[in-house]
């Protein structure tokens, strides 16, 4: 089994100006002392890989499940604590745009919560929850999965 690496490279200036750099795209972010208003910061940045990490297994699990969806959507939330400083919790809530049944949502759930990079490290560092609603076409939502814990 091969390990895969993954690599970014990162500049900060006096003030905060900072910018990481990852294939081909440079990440402005906030590498000030204090939390800015308009830029993110490295917590931002985590919460936002967290967001991708989960958006991205629903396309690959939908392709493997051959289950059909319009669109997906996450709020990730993520709580720090200060002494020591630390994120303590991960939330997320996926909304799922799918005719398909609640089994076949929690399926997918299962998949992206086993499978997800960045949520199986997250997972190990601090409570990670999720939930997983499916958006049906009448506009009801349906809970699927709420608060799972991994």
């Amino acid at each position: 089994m091969t390990n895969r690496v993954y690599q970014a490279q990162g500049t900060n200036q006096p003030g905060g100006a900072a910018v990481v750099h990852a294939l081909q795209q440079d990440i402005p972010f906030d590498g000030s002392a204090q939390m800015g208003d308009a830029i993110p910061g490295p917590a931002h940045l985590l919460a936002s890989a967290l967001a991708a990490c989960v958006l991205k297994n629903v396309e690959r699990f939908s392709q493997t499940l051959h289950f059909t969806w319009s669109r997906a959507e996450v709020s990730v939330e993520l709580e720090r604590q200060d002494s020591p400083p630390r994120i303590i919790q991960a939330r997320y809530a996926l909304h799922l745009h799918t005719e398909e049944s609640v089994a076949r949502c929690q399926l997918m759930h299962r998949n992206i919560r086993k499978f997800g990079t960045i949520s199986n490290t997250l997972a190990l560092a601090c409570d990670l929850k999720g939930e997983l609603f499916a958006e049906r076409a009448a506009g009801v939502t349906e809970a699927v999965d709420a608060a799972v814990e991994q």
